[in-house]
């Protein structure tokens, strides 16, 4: 069974705690909230002030997506503002097997992110360091924006490291973020995906309960 997680990024924002409150509302499993530093990728989002404020208005679990250059310098800070759980970029400039380690010391589980141009075989020293509820993000689109096009050259790579993960025997999630609908969705979890990102799927639908349950449903 998947779960699913509704980005905010393509919500209202003048009204995050309406669109929060409507992802809580239509029984999504997360929140998924996207950092962006202008510098990672060609765009700003969110960052500490907004997620600290974000965090006593739903009882949903925080998915916080660093798409940022120094991952290891603010996880402190992310964690400390309301993060239950923390992925970051194998791409950017902080040392991945340092950062993980930090996020663990926070006792919330770690992330790693895979852009769709970077080679799954990249994360693969580093899943048995990787602790149980841990995952693996893997994008479907190029970092930055939300409403691109789902990119399915990423369902091989899914399944490469869901057999890599498999032979290791280690329990860990793979995630899915970008262009992620009813159709996509369904393809991605049948690649090996078990966490699902959904943003402008949800949020503009006409029912989000009944998109949220559509990501979900049997196969």
């Amino acid at each position: 069974m998947a779960l699913v997680s509704v980005s905010i990024l393509n919500g209202d924002l003048a009204r995050l705690a309406e669109v929060a409150q409507t992802i809580e509302a239509a029984q999504a499993d997360m929140l998924h909230f996207d950092v962006m530093d202008g510098m990672f990728v060609d765009n700003i989002s969110f960052g500490l002030p907004v997620l600290s404020c974000l965090k006593p208005l739903v009882q949903l679990p925080l998915d916080v997506h660093l798409m940022i250059e120094e991952p290891l310098r603010f996880a402190e800070r992310f964690a400390e503002a309301g993060a239950d759980l923390l992925s970051f970029h194998i791409e950017s400039r902080s040392d991945a097997a340092e950062t993980l380690r930090e996020i663990h010391s926070f006792g919330i589980p770690a992330g790693i992110a895979v852009s769709p141009e970077t080679p799954e075989d990249t994360v693969f020293p580093l899943l048995e360091q990787m602790q149980p509820e841990d995952f693996i993000l893997m994008m479907t689109v190029r970092p930055g924006l939300g409403g691109q096009q789902f990119m399915a050259e990423v369902l091989p790579k899914i399944q490469r490291l869901r057999s890599r993960i498999a032979k290791l025997q280690i329990p860990l999630h793979v995630e899915v973020d970008g262009g992620i609908n009813a159709e996509t969705g369904l393809l991605c979890r049948k690649a090996g995906a078990d966490y699902l990102v959904a943003g402008s799927y949800v949020l503009g639908a006409k029912d989000p309960a009944g998109a949220v349950r559509s990501l979900t449903a049997p196969f």
